[in-house]
């Protein structure tokens, strides 16, 4: 045990009986070092050997105690201790039982009408023990009845595992990202392959609280005073911020008079004077989500000036209360601080800006568009066979009238099951389908197989399907007597492609690292402060399209100069908000309008000029050629010619594989992987395979479709409209973009 050397009977014992790692801890130590120099204390520090070893009858008395669990602490030994002296405790032993338990801290802070998140418990006796009120799906979980849709987190029960897992839905790539108490630089770790929640032990699933990327630590001493700090979360990247000295860079931010009143509650509610909790702020209200016990600030002299007096009148109040009221004029410790002159230097230097100080920016405000993305695609055609028919009332609730929508992995599943048993029977030359409808359906249901195959498995936003009744007919009801409707046909609507490319992520990406660099020019980290300090009110808000949505991710993660994947970024910092394209709904009739003009343009065969050469209607400034419509008959040559290339790819391609070793074969596409590792395109460019999630077979089904929508055979016309359509969309593929150029 370890004693100040000068001693004095008149003086108040304070005992330290706590971890010799964490009694001389740097942190501690300044606390200690304060309390040291007011001269009215004398400090034990009882020391690993005498906790761990001797009965408590032997430990040293004290007036005063500090005595906090950490791994390996005796706190049963502690309570024996505290009941057979009885010192003024700091904090109470016997409630940080309740710190150790998640379960027992969510229970008080409940019990207390402190705001936490919503959750739900799964007990386990025995690890991996099977509980029957726990039901896992891809997109949520329900236990004991109650859905928590992901993005979810999982706790352990037991306080002293810092395993906490995120889980994600698909629609953003789905994945698991691990937090853990941070090891060099690093603080969570991404797994793109993890889907399914733990069954080890006992957990809480709690929802997902998006807070911007900031997480707030909000440090008392006792319930009347409260310091708070924030930190970048470690759900974004799992970097951590150091500063020069290798510390976690934290700044320190304004609580909320509803924020100080729970900071109070927190602290008087599990009686620690001294401690952490962790506080978020989501959605204009604030949260509870952890209560760590005896937790001092990090590198703020501020604090531990302000800790230092409050833990004095503290135990003076309870062990010399004639002594407490007579606090120094001047802290015994502030002849080592700077001087005045040079902190108001200091805070001058600051403020002093290129304007002035009358001058403040107050907002900056950008509005951008998403990055390269592949061609988006739609499928249409008539459905009359029972199983799709089957589909479409599973998935409407058995209304003959309404319309169904496929877009979760499940549903898409049930298709793919349904069009796998309908393909074999449609090829050609296996059943009577001559006639040109009976082989268009034939080559649809295939292009439809081909589409939901993609991938090898449903992750990302890219695909869905709508089923809408169009033929009806009557049929007896199974659960009662009498007649009613039953659909005979429907319209199977499948849209997919309009997919965020490699290019695209990394356009936007260097768009926020580039907007960073121009807007805040000279500041370093500065922005990255300023939104850890809620000074910066950073929102990002995306549609609900999941091409906007990833390139949000990827311009946030330039802009804060982030680290790792989209997938944590997204759901982290971009707010989703489908009502954001609301007021534009006559865009389509000026869409209309532009493919009239066009349409009058080509059939007029004239050059045409722009209005204004400055601000030219066309990329290239250059408008249509004079001899557009003669072009036309150029451009289905140029794409039947480009569809029988592709075909040629596909069997080129079927023989390479062929060939290949199962170690050689190319791993199937996975859209949500490809999105956070720019190679993962190039590889497939350099091995010959399209750019985007999709292979040859299905890149000749959409050639084959361009090519019906452009060139009526039966008619021998042109389609102006479709070729208007698809120009467009075509241009997101370098090779027809190139030939476009040639054919002009």
């Amino acid at each position: 045990m370890t004693y100040d050397n000068t001693t004095s009977c008149s003086k108040t014992i304070l005992g330290v009986c706590v971890m010799e790692k964490k009694a001389f801890s740097p942190f501690m130590t300044q606390i200690l070092d304060r309390l040291r120099a007011f001269g009215e204390f004398e400090i034990c520090i009882f020391g690993d050997k005498v906790i761990l070893d001797d009965p408590v009858e032997k430990w040293p008395t004290c007036d005063c105690l500090i005595a906090f669990y950490s791994s390996g602490y005796p706190l049963e030994k502690a309570e024996a201790y505290a009941a057979l002296r009885k010192p003024y405790l700091v904090n109470e032993l016997k409630l940080q039982h309740l710190l150790r338990d998640r379960r027992k801290v969510y229970a008080r802070l409940q019990e207390c009408g402190i705001p936490i998140p919503s959750y739900a418990l799964v007990n386990r006796e025995y690890p991996y023990q099977n509980v029957d009120y726990l039901v896992e799906e891809e997109d949520y979980i329900e236990i004991q009845g109650k859905r928590i849709c992901k993005p979810f987190v999982e706790k352990p029960a037991d306080g002293d595992n810092h395993r906490v897992m995120i889980y994600y839905p698909s629609s953003a790539g789905g994945g698991m990202k691990e937090l853990f108490r941070k090891v060099g630089n690093r603080s969570s770790e991404f797994r793109p392959e993890v889907r399914r929640v733990r069954r080890e032990s006992s957990y809480i699933y709690e929802e997902f609280m998006p807070t911007g990327g900031t997480d707030v630590k909000v440090y008392t001493v006792g319930p009347e005073y409260a310091h708070a700090e924030a930190r970048k979360s470690p759900v974004v990247d799992g970097v951590v911020m150091r500063s020069a000295d290798g510390k976690e860079v934290r700044y320190p931010v304004l609580l909320t008079p509803g924020e100080k009143q729970m900071a109070r509650e927190v602290c008087v509610a599990f009686g620690q004077a001294v401690c952490g909790f962790d506080l978020l702020r989501s959605q204009g209200r604030s949260y509870v989500c952890d209560v760590n016990g005896w937790s001092f600030v990090k590198n703020s002299h501020k604090y531990y000036d302000d800790a230092a007096s409050l833990l004095r009148k503290m135990f003076l109040d309870a062990k010399a209360p004639h002594l407490s009221s007579t606090l120094p004029p001047c802290l015994p410790w502030k002849c080592s601080e700077p001087a005045q002159g040079e902190i108001s230097k200091r805070r001058s230097c600051v403020m002093s800006g290129t304007f002035g100080q009358s001058e403040e920016l107050r907002c900056v405000i950008a509005v951008l568009r998403h990055g390269d993305r592949t061609p988006k695609q739609k499928v249409k055609m008539k459905a009359t066979e029972e199983c799709l028919l089957n589909l479409m009332l599973k998935y409407n609730c058995g209304r003959s009238r309404s319309e169904a929508k496929l877009k979760s992995a499940v549903q898409l599943q049930d298709l793919l099951d349904a069009t796998r048993m309908l393909v074999p029977r449609a090829r050609p030359g296996r059943e009577s389908d001559s006639e040109a409808e009976d082989v268009e359906h034939a080559e649809k249901l295939r292009h439809v197989k081909a589409v939901l195959e993609e991938g090898g498995h449903f992750s990302g936003i890219y695909r869905k399907v709508q089923l809408k009744p169009t033929k009806w007919a009557k049929a007896p009801q199974e659960d009662s007597e009498g007649e009613g409707e039953r659909p005979t046909e429907a319209l199977m609507v499948l849209k997919y492609g309009g997919v965020l490319t490699h290019a695209g992520r990394k356009q936007a990406e260097e768009l926020g690292r580039s907007f960073r660099n121009s807007m805040y020019p000279g500041e370093g980290t500065g922005l990255l402060r300023l939104h850890s300090t809620y000074r910066h009110d950073l929102k990002i808000y995306s549609s609900d399209e999941g091409r906007v949505q990833m390139s949000a991710a990827a311009f946030a993660k330039g802009l804060l100069d982030l680290e790792g994947q989209l997938t944590p970024i997204l759901v982290s910092l971009v707010s989703k908000d489908s009502s954001m394209l609301d007021g534009l709904d006559t865009a389509s009739i000026q869409m209309e309008e532009a493919k009239a003009r066009l349409y009058d343009l080509i059939v007029a065969q004239k050059q045409t000029t722009p209005a204004r050469p400055e601000a030219p209607w066309m990329v290239d400034g250059a408008g249509l050629p004079p001899n557009a419509l003669a072009l036309l008959p150029r451009l289905v040559k140029l794409v039947k010619k480009v569809t029988a290339q592709v075909k040629i790819l596909c069997r080129d391609e079927e023989e390479r594989l062929a060939e290949r070793t199962s170690d050689e074969a190319l791993p199937p596409y996975d859209q949500a992987t490809a999105l956070s590792k720019t190679n993962m395109d190039v590889d497939r460019i350099a091995a010959g395979l399209p750019c985007g999630s999709e292979g040859f077979l299905l890149m000749l089904a959409r050639w084959r479709k361009l090519e019906r929508d452009i060139y009526n055979e039966r008619k021998g016309q042109c389609i102006f409209t479709c070729a208007i359509s698809h120009k467009e969309n075509k241009r997101k593929e370098p090779l027809i973009d190139h030939s476009l150029q040639l054919c002009r």
